[in-house]
């Protein structure tokens, strides 16, 4: 199955690469977003290791009961060849009601089918108040972000 845009990147095709990462993360469907990686693709989140798309499935799951109302920013870093590198912002609140940010950085590895083989995101979190947030709209069906909405240049994150 090929993914595109596919390796090697140029500045287009990394910075839609991205795009498509975030609108797929936004949906919060572990399935669909596990589609995006290979069969043994291995990942680093924080201090979990995960490999296989079964297990990354499970992980996301997991991830998205606890973050709830998830909405993500990403953002081009840099690429090269099968590679890039991604900063992110998201927001999210706990069963509590205490609304979060998360702040981290991704790197991709890419096979030549244009899925992700490899994922190692370092992320941290800070407490914010509700009326903190800047990620507002409209979840709809997709979740995805209008393309009118900033990004996290523009939000000065």
């Amino acid at each position: 199955m090929s993914r595109p845009p596919l390796p090697p990147f140029d500045h287009d095709s990394a910075t839609l690469k991205v795009r498509l990462a975030e609108d797929g993360w936004n949906s919060r469907d572990p399935a669909r977003v596990a589609l995006a990686y290979t069969e043994d693709s291995v990942w680093r989140n924080r201090s979990t290791f995960v490999t296989g798309r079964e297990a990354i499935v499970d992980f996301l799951a997991g991830k998205w009961q606890r973050e709830q109302d998830y909405r993500l920013i990403k953002g081009l870093w840099a690429f090269t060849g099968n590679r890039i590198a991604v900063r992110f912002a998201y927001e999210w609140h706990d069963e509590a009601g205490q609304w979060w940010r998360s702040y981290g950085n991704e790197n991709w590895d890419f096979a030549d089918n244009g899925e992700m083989q490899r994922r190692i995101a370092s992320i941290n979190d800070l407490a914010i108040a509700e009326s903190d947030r800047l990620f507002h709209w409209d979840r709809g069906d997709s979740g995805r972000r209008p393309h009118d909405h900033p990004g996290l240049e523009e939000l000065g994150l």
